[in-house]
């Protein structure tokens, strides 16, 4: 096999590494909506994250993390789904510790009119149970709602609304209202569009289309 056929297959290996780690989980930061205080605003965006997972037979999981270690609390989830791809809100798990329920009061993400949130479908909501900031997603913890999707809706087209982002038809945003922040204030977070994965395997294939790249340089040369 020739230089340049090893390194199309090379760079073949990569885009189907990358796009096979995309097809099953992907994760997502979060950016403040109300920007009530910029050191809690800081706190949320860097230590909290959302997991969106191929949970299979026509589901998805969004997983909730908080990686601490400074003090937060994740009390509220909310969905805008103006993609249309989720049916109805399935099971609720979560690490010990945390504990919520389908239906969040308040029923839409505070300070979400400011950028166009609406909850949708109905019933896109859930909050943690009493008392209120102890039961919700603390450092160290999580929580997992599975969605069941609309019939022909894929785990891609979740992803894909999930990425276009923004108040527009086709898009979907999740919510997190967060408190128990160390000065007892509370901010409202919404995802922003997720990173293109890069795992170690696609990383070592790429280190080795560089080495392939010289190395077909200086045969010519």
């Amino acid at each position: 096999m020739g230089f340049h056929q090893v390194f199309r297959a090379a760079v073949v290996a990569v885009a189907t590494v990358v796009a096979s780690a995309a097809a099953h989980a992907t994760t997502f930061n979060f950016v403040g909506v109300t920007l009530n205080n910029a050191t809690n605003t800081s706190t949320g965006q860097s230590q909290l994250t959302m997991d969106v997972i191929d949970s299979g037979s026509g589901t998805v999981s969004f997983t909730f993390n908080n990686s601490g270690p400074l003090a937060s609390s994740i009390t509220d989830v909310y969905w805008d789904d103006q993609a249309s791809t989720l049916a109805s809100m399935g099971a609720i798990t979560s690490s010990s510790g945390v504990s919520f329920s389908q239906g969040a009061s308040p029923g839409n993400l505070p300070g979400g009119n400011t950028i166009g949130f609406s909850v949708s479908p109905s019933g896109a909501s859930a909050d943690s149970n009493t008392p209120t900031q102890p039961m919700g997603v603390n450092p160290g913890e999580w929580l997992t709602i599975v969605w069941n999707l609309v019939s022909g809706v894929t785990f891609s087209d979740v992803i894909a609304a999930l990425n276009l982002g923004g108040d527009q038809t086709g898009s979907m945003r999740v919510g997190i209202h967060v408190q128990g922040f160390a000065n007892g204030g509370s901010e409202s977070l919404v995802n922003t569009p997720a990173p293109v994965p890069l795992p170690g395997a696609a990383l070592m294939l790429i280190a080795g289309l560089g080495a392939l790249s010289i190395a077909g340089r200086r045969r010519r040369a």
